[in-house]
């Protein structure tokens, strides 16, 4: 049984992205969707589609790269806010990672969103991971 579901999903994208693999198969959990859907948004990944019966539900990822030596667009993963130290910060104190390049993904009273959004939107949260 996986304890940090979270953290397994960026390792999961992080070795296949190494690797050079297309599509990565995650277990699939409302969190990991949601994280999933922003990536998607920011156009860190193509798509996604949840595979599986009931008990044994998987999320399969499209990766995305760019160029002809397939150079992933996914740079890095970063988890923030781990089970053992949750970090928390309000909307004035959300991170710009790398300057506004990469995103930080925070879960708010309104759902999982980018930075950007939840600074437009005037929301706090749980900082769970960086992607640049």
């Amino acid at each position: 049984m996986i304890n940090d579901t979270i953290a397994d999903m960026l390792t999961r994208i992080r070795n296949a992205n190494l690797a050079k693999h297309q599509i990565v198969q995650v277990c699939s959990t409302k969190m990991t969707r949601n994280i999933i859907k922003v990536l998607q948004e920011e156009g860190f990944i193509y798509k996604f589609e949840e595979i599986g019966e009931d008990n044994n539900k998987y999320l399969l990822i499209s990766l995305k790269y760019k160029g002809k030596r397939k150079k992933p667009v996914i740079t890095s993963l970063k988890r923030i806010s781990k089970p053992g130290l949750r970090v928390y910060a309000n909307y004035k104190e959300l991170p710009k990672v790398l300057g506004g390049i990469g995103i930080a993904i925070i879960s708010t009273s309104k759902g999982v969103m980018s930075d950007y959004h939840a600074r437009h939107y005037g929301l706090g949260g749980e900082i769970l991971c960086y992607i640049w």
